[in-house]
């Protein structure tokens, strides 16, 4: 059976899609198995994640991700853009639409320019302060001081710890982030963002993302929970350019939260099963 897939990649956050809009190509108890082959760098085609593409009863488009170690991921950001270009560039969809994710509706809205040819923005989950998958009623504001590092935490859709640092660049990610994202306090684990702040409205990130179990160079959600916490601290203003490992997203909170940021295609190919 073959197989057509597309590579992409927001701000270096790269995943394989798979459209599954017509059809079913993957059965829903392999794609675990499919996001841990395929996922691998080395014996398979190599991604932070994999994204299906499907419709529902009502003709909404909707995404899923599934992570390299098997997990589904809930939402993703730099993942919602990627699928957007796509959607776009084959004419399912454009301008202004609605992708479906395990964290809800997201809107989005597309444009190209000559400069910077595609971008989006999206709209995030209003950030939740708290450490929960999902928020509890009367849960509040949470930071805990883990491994001689004060972790704050906020939901954007999934769950993130945020810890500022003076230097990002001397932060020993894989050594420190593990003990953060296996926390107890957190119930389903989290994502683990590094946060230096450069200006009043510039924060430089890194992130250790769960599921890939490792750091990625680029976090859409991470993104906006790290520019959600350090506002809330005081440390930005309400809109926040955030420049991560792969480049920059451009993060609006107040009345309602977006993220704005590219997303490139990088190959066509088609899996020989």
């Amino acid at each position: 059976m073959d197989l057509p897939f597309v590579k992409l990649h927001g701000n270096g956050n790269d995943f394989v899609l798979i459209d599954e809009h017509e059809k079913v190509r993957v059965p829903d108890g392999m794609k675990p198995e499919f996001a841990r082959l395929y996922c691998d760098r080395r014996f398979g085609i190599g991604a932070d994640g994999i994204l299906f593409l499907s419709g529902d009863a009502t003709g909404a488009l909707v995404m899923r991700l599934f992570q390299p170690d098997g997990s589904e991921a809930e939402m993703c950001g730099n993942g919602v853009r990627c699928f957007a270009k796509y959607v776009q560039d084959i004419g399912l969809a454009s301008g202004s639409f609605v992708v479906r994710t395990g964290a809800g509706p997201v809107p989005v809205e597309t444009r190209y320019n000559d400069e910077d040819g595609f971008e989006a923005t999206i709209g995030m989950p209003d950030p939740a302060f708290d450490r929960r998958s999902v928020p509890a009623a009367g849960e509040g504001d949470y930071q805990e001081e883990i491994e001689g590092l004060q972790v704050h935490a906020a939901n954007t859709g999934v769950p993130h710890a945020v810890v500022i640092v003076q230097d990002v660049d001397a932060v020993n990610v894989a050594a420190l982030a593990p003990p953060i994202r296996h926390h107890p306090s957190f119930s389903n684990g989290a994502n683990v963002n590094f946060v230096q702040v450069k200006g009043p409205d510039t924060l430089r990130i890194r992130t250790f993302e769960r599921g890939v179990e490792g750091e990625t160079l680029s976090c859409g959600t991470g993104a906006t929970a790290s520019a959600a916490v350090a506002h809330r601290l005081g440390l930005v203003g309400e809109t926040v350019d955030v420049e991560t490992e792969g480049g920059w997203l451009r993060i609006a909170l107040g009345h309602e939260t977006t993220m704005t940021g590219p997303a490139e295609t990088v190959f066509f190919g088609v899996l020989e099963l």
